[in-house]
């Protein structure tokens, strides 16, 4: 997702700050705010009638950056790994063409003495890595707060309100920027993924790729005629559809400046961990650009159950370093949890 107005944008994939209109020649000279009125000029063409109004596109402002180019709080200039092989995950992070890393992720394991219980997340940034950075330090820890201990049938409801608080407490900081979410929270024996965006879940089931979610996108009928019931649009832009021209997600934390529209409402999927799941991919959009979940499954099955020892870390490594060959110029990240473990 690369936007290719490249003298406005500030180089986020998937944030794209719409142009200023050309002003009209027959206007050229004058003060917007004056109080003349114009004739059209004899030479000019007729004027065609437009057959939809709508709003004016949004310039949304460019985040302030003033966070580290850092992931989990360590300064990493341009990449990251990180593995646990006791506690079942592995992380390798690639920063894509631009200045700064706006993925983040985070790893939060809720007994210490009991690795079966824990939520991972994968955050990509746009318009900065402000917002990345606040999910990654704070949604984990309000998933956690919100969920009263031994309830079962309200997980679902009890995410989304983590969720809507990470949202509300990011937009009090009154900072630009935005960032889609993702979570996997492990408790006993049970996987609850939820996401606002277009990071995604995929689950190996014996080598069968399941997606657990779906990408919040504006191009998704049911995301653009929410978008067009609370009064906005959506629009094709050097072939990416955009909310009000602008950005090519429809959920996440932050965009204050398009909340009306882009809401941090996650969708959340349950199930139990049976012993055919295998391991679970959290990636940024990336790497899902570039490759397709069961494409994705089978490199990674490669190293993990191949003949041989498994190398989750070079599965990592080799997700990466194939969608970055396919062309991907994003930040990639990519988590793999050995889902065998958490049986």
């Amino acid at each position: 997702m690369t936007c290719t107005v490249a003298t406005i944008c500030n180089n986020s994939p998937a944030f794209c700050p719409s142009p200023r209109p050309p002003t009209p020649h027959h206007l050229k000279g004058h003060s917007p705010a004056s109080p003349r009125s114009f004739s059209p000029l004899p030479n000019d063409p007729p004027a065609i009638p437009k057959r939809r109004k709508r709003p004016a596109r949004l310039i949304v402002p460019a985040a302030d950056v003033s966070f580290p180019d850092c992931l989990q709080g360590t300064n990493t200039p341009s990449s990251r790994e990180e593995q646990s092989g006791d506690c079942g995950y592995w992380v390798r992070c690639k920063r894509g063409r631009r200045d700064s890393m706006e993925d983040r992720y985070s790893v939060l394991f809720l007994v210490q003495d009991d690795p079966k219980q824990a939520i991972f997340g994968v955050f990509d940034g746009h318009g900065g890595s402000m917002a990345a950075e606040f999910a990654a330090k704070n949604l984990d820890k309000n998933i956690v707060n919100q969920v009263v201990p031994g309830e079962g049938t309200g997980l679902e409801e009890s995410v989304k309100r983590a969720y809507l608080k990470t949202d509300s407490d990011f937009l009090c900081k009154d900072v630009g920027g935005g960032s889609c979410c993702l979570t996997a929270f492990i408790r006993n024996g049970e996987l609850l993924v939820s996401n606002a965006g277009d990071c995604r879940a995929v689950v190996s089931r014996d080598g069968s790729a399941e997606d657990l979610t779906s990408d919040h996108r504006p191009s998704r009928e049911d995301e653009r005629l929410r978008i067009e019931a609370q009064g906005g649009y959506v629009d094709l832009r050097h072939g990416v559809w955009r909310i009000q021209g602008s950005l090519a997600v429809s959920r996440g934390i932050g965009d204050s400046s398009l909340k009306k529209w882009v809401i941090a409402e996650p969708e959340t999927k349950r199930l139990r961990i049976e012993t055919d799941h295998e391991f679970l991919i959290l990636a940024s959009d990336g790497l899902w650009d570039k490759v397709p979940s069961q494409e994705a499954v089978d490199v990674a099955r490669r190293f993990l159950v191949g003949g041989g020892k498994p190398e989750p870390m070079h599965a990592c490594r080799k997700l990466v370093e194939l969608s970055i060959s396919r062309g991907s110029i994003d930040d990639i990240s990519v988590m793999l949890v050995d889902l065998k473990r958490y049986i």
